[in-house]
């Protein structure tokens, strides 16, 4: 049955050959990569304003310079990362460029940085998309947890299909949205340069003496947070067709244009319409209804603003699964990230991003806004460090026109650590966590490498010296009564060895004469030995005979644990039976030296 809701689910398996088929070409990738960024236009400009407005209404004016800033940085960082992508075509964006120019430890900080980013990126996007839904049909704000985890769980099924598959159908609504907003943008220009807005706006370049540049400072920190998701194209080259740099470059540059003229409309709009944040509109919502009312256009405007903020988390799916294996690769995650699922996605990278995400959003329930901070410094801690590297790189091999590459990439890092510190500084109530919890990632990383080198070593032989060596079997069978399940076990048990034992664990006398006679009576050829458990404990003198019985054999013989267990044609019966021998197995498995092993029998009712 399970199997089947699978299929269902998530499509019948694909070959390994097929892997190809799966990559993205740009107009796909468009979609499926640049969700996260592209969403940012839905709460950017909002997020400027929120900070401005404690200054007051005159001051919201410094949202449009503060958003040409903003672009500023945007297309610093566009033309870093073409760099990135060309000089590292392979992927793995902050990771790999860290790791090959700065060491193991900041590589460490890119990767966990990236990584809690894109369950972060999950967690807000998931509830930002709740919050358009609510302000437009606000009897559902009490069920904003149950939608945000509805829309997790559907992306999951999403992404386990398939890189193509997601991609197809994913990528409508987020086409719809960029169409959607351009026409927000084009027909609020119209009217509000035709005079059909009337609403007060504040008055641009008013000097007002109550506004700090710690405010500003602020503003803009909080602005850049509509720069998040733009590192995706960079991580994931090894999602695209060939040839793959050349389309990640590309469609790197159009996510840019798109998000730069989006973003400074929107601001622009909300400028002009004196739009003030309001805990119950979004920003989008407020112009959408100013330009068109609450007619037909507001709600599909509304409606696909939802989809892009759910659908923001796509990019994550997308990156997160490919990063967590290439951390994997190094040995510094669990080697299960490795694994491609039936759909040839990293399926357990998936599962994790879903699981840990919907973890957040049920925490905060569903009011993931104080995570913004925290979201947006974990992009800004990778962005500083891959160009940080980049500059090593470019100073250490001096390629042709190496000087102009370095130019560009030491903007980019001054840039990016500006607004990093800018977003610690302002933000330091919110931001403090970063400091204990990075370091406990990168010491969780460095302990998940050590074992993984220890296991290697301890494993690892010599094929010169070392071989194996033959030794006998003795074999230790636990017995409840004599029943088909037990002839079973022995039977097989008897094919393996000539030292067998049973072995009864008695609670008191007349049980274990009734037991000792009736298998006098049967005699399989197999010795029973009886021990009487005078506290009715099975595990005790259990481990007490395995122990007298290693001293014994321990160099001539193995020993083998061989537990009988029926297996139930139906799955819900198992819950009636077997619990001692899930409960012997779970013991002894941790035993050394000792080899415990279970003799299944399959009952026809």
């Amino acid at each position: 049955m399970l199997g089947k809701m699978k299929r269902i689910l998530i499509g019948k398996p694909m070959k390994s050959a097929e892997l190809d088929a799966e990559k993205l070409g740009k107009w796909k990738a468009l979609a499926i990569l640049s969700s996260d960024a592209l969403s940012s236009v839905a709460y950017g400009t909002e997020q400027i304003l929120l900070v401005l407005v404690a200054a007051g209404f005159a001051a919201l004016w410094y949202s449009v310079p503060i958003s040409i800033a903003v672009l500023g940085l945007l297309v610093i960082l566009i033309f870093s990362y073409r760099q990135t992508i060309f000089a590292y075509p392979t992927g793995g964006g902050a990771y790999i460029v860290a790791k090959d120019n700065l060491g193991t430890t900041p590589s460490l900080i890119a990767g966990g940085s990236l990584l809690v980013d894109y369950i972060l990126t999950v967690a807000v996007s998931s509830s930002a998309g709740t919050d358009a839904i609510t302000s437009a049909f606000p009897v559902l704000h009490d069920y904003s947890v149950i939608i945000a985890l509805i829309m997790i769980v559907f992306l999951t099924v999403m992404n386990l299909r398939g890189v193509t598959e997601s991609a197809s159908v994913l990528a409508i609504p987020i086409y719809l949205f960029i169409f959607s907003i351009a026409i927000l943008i084009i027909s609020g220009g119209f009217k509000f340069l035709t005079g059909g807005m009337h609403a007060a706006a504040p008055e641009f370049g008013t000097s007002l003496s109550h506004v700090s540049i710690f405010l500003l400072l602020k503003a803009f920190s909080s602005g850049c947070s509509a720069l998040t998701g733009v590192e995706a194209v960079s991580n994931a080259i090894p999602n695209f067709k060939q040839p793959a740099e050349k389309n990640a470059a590309g469609t790197l540059l159009l996510m840019g244009c798109i998000l730069g003229a989006m973003f400074i409309g929107i601001t622009l709009l909300a400028f002009g319409y004196g739009i003030k944040p309001d805990p119950k509109a979004t920003v989008i919502s407020q112009i959408a209804e100013a330009t068109f009312g609450r007619g037909w256009m507001y709600f599909i405007i509304q409606g696909v603003t939802a989809l892009i903020l759910f659908l923001a988390a796509n990019t994550a799916y997308s990156a997160f699964p490919l990063l967590s294996f290439m951390m994997a690769k190094d040995k510094y995650m669990p080697h299960m990230f490795m694994v491609r699922g039936d759909r040839l996605g990293f399926s357990n990278g998936i599962i994790f991003l879903s699981v840990m995400s919907a973890l957040l959003v049920v925490g905060f329930k569903g009011d993931t806004g104080n995570l913004i901070p925290l979201y947006a410094v974990g992009v800004f801690i990778p962005f500083t460090l891959s160009q940080l590297g980049m500059m090593i790189r470019w100073i250490k091999i001096k390629p042709s026109g190496w000087k102009t590459k370095l130019l560009v990439n030491t903007i980019g890092m001054l840039t990016t650590l500006s607004i990093t510190l800018i977003f610690i500084f302002t933000k330091f109530t919110q931001t403090w966590v970063i400091f204990i919890f990075l370091p406990l990632v990168v010491y969780v990383f460095m302990r998940i490498r050590s074992h993984y080198c220890n296991i290697a070593d301890e494993l690892r032989i010599d094929i010169q010296v070392d071989k194996p060596a033959k030794k006998g079997n003795t074999i230790v069978i636990p017995v409840a009564g004599i029943t088909r399940v037990v002839m079973n076990t022995i039977s097989y048990a008897q094919t393996m060895s000539d030292h067998v034992v049973a072995l009864y664990i008695g609670f008191d006398d007349e049980a274990i004469r009734k037991m000792e006679q009736k298998w006098e009576e049967w005699n399989p050829g197999v010795r029973l030995v009886v021990i009487k458990s005078r506290y009715r404990s099975i595990m005790g003198p259990l481990k007490k005979f395995i122990d007298t019985v290693e001293w014994k054999t321990a160099e001539t013989d193995h020993i083998t644990i061989l537990i009988p267990q029926f297996i139930t044609k139906h799955w819900w019966q198992n819950v009636l039976h077997n619990q001692t021998s899930f409960m012997i197995r779970a013991y002894l498995i941790n035993y050394k030296d000792v080899i415990v092993t279970t003799v299944p029998y399959h009952l026809n009712r």
